[in-house]
């Protein structure tokens, strides 16, 4: 079930920057007067919502880049998959003796497309990078196909992330997902900055290549690209 102002939210790896981009993209949609929900539906690390370290968790933090609060029904519209584990989905669900299944997670995600009105925007953040384990079976890739959504690429700026960009673009592109862009999220410490990175990935993409610096704002024309049908 497509949606005009859908996309997914998918990373080139793991700790790169993911949420923080998905953020800052939610408070400038906000910022520009735009409604925008942001969900998150599968969660790892996430401590229970009476810990204090809960604040710090990627629930929370695209909660409250929606100016929501993180109460109960909150949390659970945000993400209904949430397990404490810092593991991959199927590793966590498994610690916990909870199980997942791709099609549930597909059905809650299509149910969230539908409800969605057209005039809105809708963003899905996925967990890990395209390839990361979702389910025993299945990966962020496959749960992406599932949806027939656009992916917006998140990569950082660390040594070698330029390779990892341009492999997950590759993987997509050869999956006939359409990448309606791509966005650098500065690295703590890395050898060269995000710019640098970005242009060497933009020699080798056909899709627009943004940068995100660690403390910045959201660029305009990357909040276009969502709003942008098609």
């Amino acid at each position: 079930m497509s949606h005009p102002r859908a996309v997914f939210v998918v990373g080139a790896g793991t700790e790169i920057g993911k949420t923080y981009v998905t953020a800052a993209l939610t408070r400038t949609l906000r910022r520009q007067g735009h409604a925008v929900r942001t969900v998150m539906p599968l969660a790892s690390g996430v401590p229970p919502r009476d810990d204090p370290a809960f604040a710090q968790s990627d629930t929370a933090i695209l909660l409250a880049a929606q100016g929501l609060e993180s109460d109960a029904a909150g949390v659970e519209a945000c993400s209904p998959w949430r397990f404490r584990a810092p593991l991959a989905p199927d590793l966590a669900a498994a610690r916990e003796g909870r199980s997942l299944a791709l099609a549930d997670l597909v059905a809650w995600c299509r149910a969230a497309l539908a409800e969605s009105p057209a005039e809105a925007s809708l963003i899905i953040e996925g967990v890990g990078g395209v390839m990361s384990p979702v389910t025993p079976e299945a990966t962020g890739l496959d749960w992406l196909k599932a949806l027939d959504l656009p992916a917006l690429l998140v990569s950082g700026s660390y040594l070698g992330a330029i390779s990892h960009a341009l492999t997950a673009a590759e993987t997509l592109r050869l999956h006939g997902v359409p990448l309606r862009g791509l966005v650098v999220c500065e690295s703590p410490d890395a050898p060269t900055s995000p710019e640098t990175v970005a242009a060497a990935i933009r020699r080798h993409v056909g899709a627009p290549v943004h940068v995100v610096a660690r403390g910045g704002a959201c660029p305009e024309d990357l909040a276009d690209l969502v709003r942008s049908p098609g």
